[in-house]
């Protein structure tokens, strides 16, 4: 995904004098070309996120577009006093990209997993959200938070993520897409779960199951239409992140059901508990850790299906 986002990030550059780029001290395999095609809109602010925030609020408030860029808990977490008071209280045109999402950096143990940053972003003011699901997703959320005024977050994985839309999409901030029809089941996923999500998804087309797949590549503003169209149009709804049950996109999905007024649906979120994750391993050992292999995701979304069978409002209960 960050070969995408600056792919992408060079050609907005490219169209607008204004964007410009602060890093933390690293990146420097990917920032290079950026560095050296537009050397007077490159700054490095060394390992100083509070400062290269800072920056970029006052570079934003005196009319630039500023992309700041660092693994995801720096640019996020260590600076999150600079994060609210400089840049979303202001209104100012900064984009926080953070590359890492969830257990990329798994390696590198807990100071490394970003696990509660979406929760964390989400409660700002003035905030917009982005995780986009794979390197389409994120090309193209590059290119609409750089034309989006005011305040935005951009979650990429590290590298690697595979292509998962094989058509062109049409990407619209606030707008799920829709990757897969079905009504035993919705799977909504954000960021790089959603490779994950498409397996499991074929894994119940095998077993007879149709399952609907949503990228809500935008946590904020979160589409509620399409939240609500699973609700009437499934019999089940789970959420899949890379990320704490807390906060993040499960709890903002079960805000818009527990406040719709209808009947219950079976639900469920998957994520990552509330304790640190003491492990160190790669990304994918982490995530089989805590149930999100693909093995674990078919385990829950197959239970939560049996149980919607017998579920008072569902339509298969209905049926019978």
């Amino acid at each position: 995904m960050r070969t995408a986002f600056f792919r992408a990030l060079l050609q907005a550059a490219e169209r607008d004098e204004r964007i410009h780029l602060v890093v933390g001290d690293l990146g420097f395999g990917v920032v290079e070309t950026f560095r050296e095609r537009f050397p007077n809109r490159y700054l490095n602010a060394g390992v100083a996120e509070q400062n290269m925030t800072g920056i970029a609020a006052g570079m934003a408030l005196s009319g630039k577009i500023v992309f700041t860029y660092s693994i995801a808990n720096f640019p996020t977490l260590r600076c999150l006093e600079q994060v609210r008071n400089d840049v979303c209280y202001h209104r100012a045109n900064v984009k926080i990209v953070a590359v890492g999402g969830g257990f990329a950096y798994g390696a590198l143990g807990m100071t490394h997993h970003a696990v509660e940053d979406l929760a964390i972003l989400r409660a700002l003011p003035e905030m917009t959200v982005v995780a986009p699901g794979d390197p389409i997703e994120a090309s193209a959320a590059t290119q609409a938070i750089a034309c989006r005024p005011g305040p935005c977050y951009l979650r990429l994985g590290r590298a690697g993520e595979p292509v998962v839309h094989a058509d062109p999409i049409r990407f619209e901030i606030g707008k799920a897409i829709r990757l897969r029809e079905g009504h035993d089941v919705t799977i909504i996923s954000i960021g790089g779960m959603l490779a994950t999500a498409m397996e499991v998804a074929n894994a119940l087309m095998v077993r007879g199951l149709e399952a609907r797949v949503l990228s809500m590549h935008t946590l904020k503003p979160l589409d509620t239409e399409a939240i609500m169209a699973a609700r009437r149009e499934t019999r089940a709804v789970v959420t899949l992140e890379e990320h704490s049950v807390i906060g993040g996109l499960g709890s903002a999905v079960a805000e818009v059901l527990s406040e719709s007024g209808d009947r219950g649906i079976p639900f469920k979120r998957l994520g990552i508990g509330t304790s640190f994750t003491t492990e160190i391993g790669s990304q994918e050992f982490l995530r089989e850790k805590h149930g999100l292999s693909v093995k674990g995701v078919l385990r829950s979304v197959e239970c939560l299906v049996a149980a919607s069978e017998a579920h008072p409002t569902s339509k298969f209960a209905a049926e019978q």
